[in-house]
This record gives C-alpha cells, sequence and structure tokens, in this order.
C-alpha cells in the first residue's frame, strides 16, 4: 500500500458510486481526502427519498454482477454483509410480450433453457453455446479490460490483448450476434433486453456486450434489503471510517488552475487548495462550467456529437393496496421495439406506444411501502434532451399506467395515494447531467475505451474524471470500478509531489 500520510490532499467532486470509491481508495492510501457533493445527501443518481411512509430509491435499481461490489468492500478488508443484506431473486424478473403472452424468467439456468426450449426447438443447447462465449467476454472485459485507464490506445497494443479484442467481437454487432444462435423473436428479444442499459440499438452495440446477458443469466438478479440506497449508505459509512470528509450542500463553482496545474476548487464562495482533483460528477459540467475556455479538453462541437444514452421520464408511486400480476422487476416489450427506438435514437420524439420499466420493490421488501401497500416505480426510456412539460408527462403517465392496469387486471391509479415524477429537466437541475442524461454515454464501438472522454485532463496537470461519461463506462458496477480506476491514477501522480502541509 502506498502510504502519502494526510501531507497530500485530494479533492473529489460528486457523491455517486464513482467519487465514493476513488474517496475511499485514496483514502486508505493515507491521503486526505475532501469530498464536495452539491444536494442535500449523497449518492448522485442513486440518491433516495422518502414520502407518506415510502422509501424511494430514485435511480439505479438493478443489482448485477455482485462480485464487483464484494471485491470493492474486500480492499478495505469488508464484506457486503457487513452493511446490507443480498437476496437473490426468483425469478429474476417477469417479462411482458403481446398480450396476452408474459414470461418470468428463472433463476435456475436449467429452467430457463427449458422455458426457451419450449419457444424454439434446439435454443437450450443454442444458450450453452452463447453463454459460453458470453462468459470469456465477461472474465477478459470485467477482470482485465474495464481496469485500465485507458489514456492511449498503446494500452491495448499488447499483441494477447489484441486477439482478446477481435476474440470479443468489438466488431460485430449485439444483433447479429445473437441471430447467430436464435431465430425466435421472444428470445431475441429477451436477450436483447440487457443491451438497453447501454444505451443504443442492438444494431450499433458491439458484440462484446453479450457480456452482459452472462452477468444477468449466470451471476443473476440480486437485491439490497432497505434498497439501493443501503449500497450508498455503506459507502459512505466506510468513507468516513477511513477518514474521508464529505461536504454536502457544497456545489463546486470553479477549478483553480495555475500555470496548467489543478490547485483546487471554489466551493460557496471559499478557495480548497488540493494536490489533485477528480471529477466524479458530470464530465460535461465540470469542463465547460467549472473549467474556462482554455483548459478544457474538448470543444461544444465534440459534445454534440456524441451518442447518449437515453434519458428517460421517471414516476415514483404510492398505492394504498397490494397489486397483483407484478414481480420485483417486470419490462413491458408489448410494443413494437424497433418504433420506440426511433423515437430515441432517430427522430427524437415521443412516443404513443413507449416500452417501460415498473419496479415493485415492496414485492419483496416490506420496509420500502407501509403496510398492505406498494411502492411502484415506473421508467419510460426517452430521447436524451427531449423536454417534458406537466401536460406531456401526465399523457405518457396515463398511457403506461393503462397498460399496467389492462395487463395487471387491477385498478391502480385510484389507489395512488402519492406521486412524483422525475425527466429530463430534473436530471439537468439536480445532476448537472449533459443533455438531461440518466445513464451516460452510449456503448457504440466509437464511444468505447480510449474513446471515451479521458479520464485525466489533456489540458490539466492533476485533474483527473471518474463516472458514467468516462471510462470503463455507464452502469453501477463500470462506476464503482471508475471511481478505483481514478484513485489509482491519482496516487500514481501524487508520488512525484513533494509531501508539503496543505491548508484548506
Amino acid at each position: 500500500m502506498v502510504d502519502l500520510t494526510k501531507d497530500h490532499s485530494v479533492v473529489v467532486i460528486g457523491s455517486g458510486f464513482a467519487g465514493l470509491a476513488s474517496a475511499c481508495v485514496l483514502a486508505q492510501a493515507g491521503v486526505r481526502v475532501i469530498l464536495f457533493e452539491k444536494n442535500d445527501r449523497p449518492g448522485g443518481r442513486a440518491r433516495h427519498f422518502t414520502a407518506n411512509g415510502f422509501m424511494f430509491d430514485m435511480g439505479p435499481s438493478w443489482y448485477w454482477m455482485p462480485e464487483v461490489f464484494d471485491a470493492f468492500f474486500a480492499r478495505f478488508n469488508k464484506k457486503t454483509s457487513d452493511y446490507y443484506q443480498l437476496q437473490r431473486l426468483d425469478p429474476s424478473y417477469r417479462v411482458f410480450f403481446e398480450n396476452p403472452h408474459q414470461m418470468d424468467i428463472p433463476a435456475s439456468l436449467d429452467q430457463l433453457k427449458e422455458k426457451l426450449e419450449s419457444i424454439e426447438s434446439g435454443a437450450a443447447n443454442a444458450l450453452d453455446r452463447f453463454l459460453d462465449e458470453a462468459r470469456i467476454k465477461y472474465n477478459t472485459g470485467m477482470h482485465e479490460f474495464v481496469w485500465k485507464p485507458s489514456l492511449s490506445i498503446r494500452e491495448f497494443m499488447e499483441l494477447r490483448l489484441v486477439r482478446e479484442a477481435f476474440r470479443m467481437q468489438l466488431f460485430t454487432d449485439m444483433s447479429s450476434h445473437l441471430r447467430r444462435f436464435f431465430k425466435h423473436e421472444k428470445i431475441l428479444k429477451l436477450l436483447e433486453f440487457p443491451v438497453l442499459f447501454l444505451g443504443a440499438k442492438p444494431q450499433k452495440t458491439p458484440a462484446l456486450y453479450s457480456m452482459m446477458n452472462y452477468a444477468d443469466i449466470a451471476l443473476g438478479t440480486w437485491y439490497p434489503q432497505g434498497g439501493m440506497q443501503k449500497i450508498i449508505e455503506a459507502m459512505v459509512a466506510l468513507a468516513k471510517e477511513l477518514g474521508v470528509e464529505i461536504h454536502l450542500n457544497a456545489p463546486v463553482e470553479e477549478i483553480w488552475v495555475e500555470n496548467g496545474e489543478a490547485r483546487g476548487v471554489v466551493v460557496n464562495g471559499s478557495r480548497h487548495s488540493a494536490d489533485a482533483i477528480i471529477g466524479a460528477a458530470d464530465y460535461h459540467h465540470i469542463e465547460s462550467k467549472l473549467l474556462n475556455a482554455a483548459h478544457r479538453s474538448y470543444s461544444d462541437e465534440y459534445w454534440k456529437k456524441k451518442i447518449m444514452a437515453p434519458s428517460c421520464l421517471l414516476f415514483y408511486l404510492g398505492v394504498n393496496k397490494k397489486v397483483k400480476g407484478l414481480l420485483h422487476h417486470n419490462l413491458f416489450f408489448d410494443r413494437d421495439f424497433d418504433r420506440h427506438a426511433e423515437k430515441i435514437y432517430d427522430s427524437p420524439s415521443w412516443t404513443d406506444e413507449p416500452l417501460f420499466y415498473a419496479c415493485v420493490p415492496s414485492v419483496t421488501d416490506a420496509s420500502v411501502a407501509p403496510e398492505g401497500m406498494e411502492n411502484i416505480f415506473i421508467l419510460i426510456p426517452s430521447a436524451p434532451g427531449l423536454a417534458s412539460d406537466e401536460a406531456m408527462r401526465e399523457r405518457m403517465f396515463d398511457i403506461v399506467m393503462k397498460r399496467l392496469e389492462e395487463r395487471t387486471g387491477e385498478s391502480i391509479r385510484n389507489h395512488i395515494i402519492y406521486k412524483r415524477s422525475f425527466g429530463h429537466e430534473e436530471f439537468i437541475v439536480d445532476y448537472n447531467a449533459f443533455r438531461g442524461n440518466a445513464y451516460g454515454l452510449a456503448n457504440t464501438l466509437m464511444q468505447t475505451a480510449f474513446l471515451k472522454p479521458r479520464m485525466k485532463s489533456k489540458k490539466v496537470n492533476k485533474l483527473f474524471f471518474a463516472g458514467q461519461l468516462t471510462v470503463p463506462g455507464p452502469g453501477v458496477p463500470p462506476s464503482l470500478i471508475s471511481g478505483q480506476v481514478a484513485a489509482a491514477e491519482v496516487l500514481k501522480e501524487l508520488q512525484t509531489i513533494p509531501k508539503k502541509a496543505v491548508s484548506s
């Protein structure tokens, strides 16, 4: 372990998964870490709120790749069970296809193979072959590629890694790859589902990301009792134990640069000096609002050309009865996928027939809703930057609720006692999200690894970035990894700085 003592200090901007991860790693190495968060509670997009006895996770709701969380806490001689209890969901989730068809996805691989075989002859063996390839991609991708800072193509020029890149099918699209194994539309929809988390059509997403199917099917879907906010609570507790100073309601207004080096930040009008800075808030906001033009690595034109993952319109609902017909996770694929995707990626606009996701954590966890009631979270994917006034929100809400009631046979709207919406506009206000993005950059081939915005500033020494707009990419496990990789790069940098007293 590097021993840098408290003679060195680092400022971390943002308290999402990436920011908290980087803060913990730096503090463990002996660095003084000061973390600034603009909002009144930590967590970034993974914040939560309570209302009328309901506890709502505001953002991430899927707990995949449990080994990433286990490995993070293990580096501090901790276990996830020291902080929260995990439950594997079985079924993992329910998929609603065209009425009346629906499918529950079992946790058991053998049971899933039986289901797929009943739909398409030979699908069970095809799934084995598909997952064999996906496992190789997962093991190589998650244990090696994602841990590279991707500061240069040279990191990937080792002959073995070049061979692995082709083996991992970076240059084959996911849609074509799946059709090598399966023909039935239901199976294709089911296996294309994880790609929705990556922010691009299957035709534009590298087949590398079949690793997500491996994470889904082989590693399982889990839930931390008490909600996803328990992970944030755990990381905050760990950070404080390690000595991280966390300041809430503390928006960073400027990054202070002298002689081409980041020297500190201005928060609420006061300067705080540091030996290095990690920007774990929105990358575009940090560059365009906290740095002057001469210190920005990327122009407005660069950002305009970036392909963003979808934003979304969210509804948090408290319902004063139990709702039959829904599991913890529910995917509504009962409308045309291509039509909705076209409204997101090709001609941004609202659609009359959206696909959507309904999360009902109270099915699993009685603590998130009053007794006999239901906590429902609705997510409608939308084009980034697509405005949603109150009239549009209500129109989309009515469309979704009508379908939800039809498919469950339950009256829901008349039993809603709490309702809150959250869309593009709130993502900008609460998170300074570029174009109101909910998730980050789409994982297209031309936005992978060293082709993403760099983790280390090109213009300002000792300024680093972490989170969903840099490597390795969007999502909770990648953000956890991003924070750790950024911290490692900062620690390398600090080895070259003479020890000195740093005042704030």
